[in-house]
């Protein structure tokens, strides 16, 4: 897997992503070719073509992310894959058909976005099935031996058995070893066979309990021979993006990479929270007296929502928000979490949740320092004592400013339960653990796509 903006990719993700590039600037420059034929030459040189056709394919390839076109449980999904790659080609026609309408100068030439996208639907299907079948065959794919037995193990099988994308296959698999010495002797008798048998390139380590029953000099065998050998966590978390708390040692988070939170890191970090919420705050003065209005003439009572929150170092802070509740929600039933058919929940505010309009006056929250745009999301303190004590590690996603976007946010579903909340602090970890400026540029573009989509409330 290779490491881009602090996010693991399969190899193989990466060639579908380069692969694609090359397809959609290819269909356009060859349209440019068959509509001009000689005098291509001048369009593409003194005309700008070839800017302008780099930007139609970077306009595709974010088109193709929107639609999740390299989501890994796609490539499981081959109907559903055309399905989708056939509704991308729609919305790009459409998008470019509005750009030459409102911009001309931004066509490379008459014709050529349409011949252009006709092109690119046969070869687009073409490149997504030699590619499909390319990442089928056994030699492009990697043998893998999962040594351990338990909960972990089974649930790495499990995400390598639904990542086909990973490129591991797991071939060996010890689950259910007797315990002891023999064990010892079975995992390393096992392992030996395995890799002499079928060409084990990987292994991977999942046991439970190591002391004592790590066959040390046979895995050092293996290593030395050409074998790969890693720990089932990390191979987790890589695949995940997030970090399991369940059985994790302090010390793999002490002596772990990561958590480079130095004062000129948080300072750039704190500049840009600031510049984006300033210029998403003007971008929205249009749609802010809709939205008081709208709330004011569906619901009675303010048309602001405060609520104390808990941010940095345990800080209490007053966050805001445009109110999408009824007045008095909690008179009754105390303070408990929404869910996503919660009745206390306006016609008016259900549209607003969706749509993320009612966390406008969050930027408010940034541009005072409770908050920045991006870090885990901000708990009430009603729950945080109760949340510390119940799940480990808790109280490190305090160690930074809370945000209005985060990785657990694109990631994960809204949290309005214990175990929820154990999930997204898991994403919340590995942010912290993996914080850069290029991450949260990575977060804002997902942020963009969930919106748009109207997903992860």
């Amino acid at each position: 897997m290779v490491r881009l903006f602090h996010v693991y990719y399969p190899i193989r993700s990466l060639v579908l992503l380069g692969g694609e590039i090359l397809v959609v600037g290819f269909s356009f420059l060859l349209a440019t070719i068959v509509r001009f034929g000689p005098d291509s030459y001048l369009m593409l040189n003194y005309e700008n073509g070839f800017y302008k056709i780099l930007c139609v394919t970077g306009c595709s390839i974010l088109c193709f992310h929107c639609f999740d076109l390299y989501a890994p449980q796609q490539f499981n999904s081959k109907d559903e894959l055309y399905v989708r790659l056939l509704a991308v080609l729609g919305t790009l026609a459409f998008l470019l058909g509005i750009a030459s309408y409102l911009f001309p100068r931004l066509m490379v030439g008459k014709g050529v976005y349409l011949i252009g996208l006709f092109i690119l639907t046969f070869t687009l299907l073409i490149w997504r099935s030699t590619y499909s079948w390319l990442m089928k065959q056994s030699f492009l794919r990697e043998r893998v031996f999962v040594l351990g037995s338990g909960e972990r193990a089974e649930r790495l099988v499990r995400a390598l058995g639904s990542r086909t994308d990973l490129g591991l296959d797991v071939v060996g698999w010890i689950d259910g070893a007797p315990n002891g010495d023999s064990l010892r002797e079975h995992i390393a008798s096992a392992s030996k066979g395995m890799a002499k048998g079928v060409g084990i390139e990987q292994v991977i380590i999942a046991m439970p309990e190591r002391r004592g029953k790590l066959p040390v000099q046979e895995l050092l065998d293996l290593r030395v021979s050409g074998v790969r050998v890693q720990d089932a966590h990390a191979l987790l978390e890589k695949i995940s993006g997030y970090i399991e708390i369940d059985d994790l040692n302090p010390s793999a988070l002490i002596f772990a990479d990561g958590f480079r939170l130095n004062s000129s890191f948080l300072l750039a970090r704190r500049v840009i929270s600031v510049a984006v919420a300033l210029i998403i705050l003007l971008l929205c003065l249009p749609v802010i007296p809709i939205i008081i209005v709208a709330i004011r003439l569906t619901s009675p009572g303010p048309v602001l929502f405060r609520q104390q929150r808990v941010g940095r170092a345990g800080e209490v802070f007053t966050l805001y928000k445009f109110r999408t509740m009824a007045v008095d929600a909690e008179a009754e039933c105390g303070p408990k979490w929404a869910d996503n058919d919660d009745p206390r929940i306006t016609k008016i505010g259900r549209f607003l949740r969706i749509s993320r309009l009612d966390e406008i006056p969050q930027l408010w929250n940034v541009l005072k320092g409770d908050m920045g745009f991006v870090g885990p999301r901000p708990e009430r303190p009603e729950f945080v004592q109760w949340l510390a004590t119940s799940i480990p590690y808790y109280n490190m996603r305090h160690i930074i400013r809370p945000g209005i976007t985060g990785w657990a946010q694109v990631r994960y579903q809204y949290g309005a339960s214990l175990q929820q909340t154990k999930q997204k602090l898991q994403y919340d970890l590995y942010y912290i653990k993996h914080m850069s400026l290029m991450f949260d540029v990575l977060i804002l573009l997902e942020t963009v796509k969930t919106v748009i989509r109207a997903r992860g409330r």
